[in-house]
């Protein structure tokens, strides 16, 4: 297949913050996947079945981004930049809905332009679902890097070192020993087994997924070994970009929650039930509210395993 380089202007949804959108992808800075350099710019690696291609993503205006994408058949990998960056979601809708909270409001205006970001494909979803479950999200974010290290074919662009997310069937290459020694317990080796083989085999699919409404795609989802219900509204809001998902029952959701609410009490229930079928959002500015230190006397807790 032809490699090729394509230098393009993509415009976005205004308001549109690509360094908030890619710190929400990203979570913390041990992510080796996604990359942000000094000046701001956003790179990544991506890898399938047709070849890898490099992302390098900037910020050229409130309404536009300017993608340098070079790569087997490069422009293939612009809907991509679409999807993972949320460029094109009409928020409006959200920022009235938080007026009913003023301390949501209040972060919600702090993280104006903040997109839903997504991950590129089911299996990144799934994988990340799993690798984050009931661990702190600094343990996680640490193991991840070295299980992507561990299973990666690293791509060099320019002076750096890029990795793009493994492909399932990478995990075949290596033993359960050198999984569990990139820190991964035995039961998530199981289950990011499990879920390789679900997807090269076709026993989930994302198409699938997408034709389905998200009751009925969470519940789908749950056939994968390992993934239960929060994992599974974690796949859909981070994978799919679906907004009316949420990973409620999730006791590091819970903690941020009072914390950036001030209230030990907060109604949970109530503040989702207002926000209705864009309370996935809420989820982005929990992140984000919780690692910005958008609250007084914030500090993170011991574990958070939903964000």
């Amino acid at each position: 297949m032809n490699r090729s380089a394509l230098h393009i202007a993509l415009p976005v949804r205004a308001p549109f913050r690509l360094d908030l959108t890619v710190d929400a992808l990203r979570r913390l800075s041990a992510n080796v996947v996604d990359v942000v350099t000094p000046d701001g710019r956003f790179l990544r690696a991506l890898s399938d079945e047709r070849g890898s291609g490099v992302l390098d993503i900037r910020q050229s205006g409130p309404d536009e981004i300017t993608a340098d994408i070079t790569g087997v058949e490069a422009e293939r990998f612009v809907p991509t930049v679409n999807r993972m960056l949320g460029t094109q979601v009409d928020l409006r809708a959200w920022e009235r809905r938080t007026r009913e909270f003023p301390w949501l409001h209040d972060i919600a205006k702090a993280l104006r332009g903040l997109k839903p970001p997504r991950y590129p494909s089911l299996w990144e979803a799934l994988a990340h679902s799993i690798v984050f479950q009931q661990i702190s999200i600094h343990a996680a974010a640490s193991i991840m890097r070295r299980t992507v290290e561990l299973l990666s074919t690293p791509i060099r662009y320019h002076d750096l070192v890029l990795y793009p997310f493994p492909l399932p069937e990478r995990l075949d290459k290596v033993s359960d020993a050198d999984l569990r020694a990139a820190g991964l317990s035995a039961n998530k080796v199981a289950h990011l087994r499990s879920a390789a083989e679900a997807v090269r085999d076709g026993a989930v699919d994302a198409d699938h997924i997408e034709r389905l409404a998200t009751p009925q795609a969470a519940e789908y989802l749950t056939r994968v070994r390992g993934i239960g219900p929060w994992s599974a509204q974690v796949v859909l809001l981070r994978g799919f970009g679906r907004l009316d998902a949420f990973p409620l029952r999730d006791s590091g959701v819970a903690r941020t929650f009072k914390m950036l609410s001030g209230d030990p009490n907060v109604d949970t229930e109530g503040v989702l039930l207002e926000l209705g079928d864009l309370r996935g959002m809420l989820y982005f500015h929990l992140l984000l509210g919780r690692l910005r230190g958008l609250a007084p006397q914030l500090s993170p807790p011991a574990t958070a395993p939903g964000l």
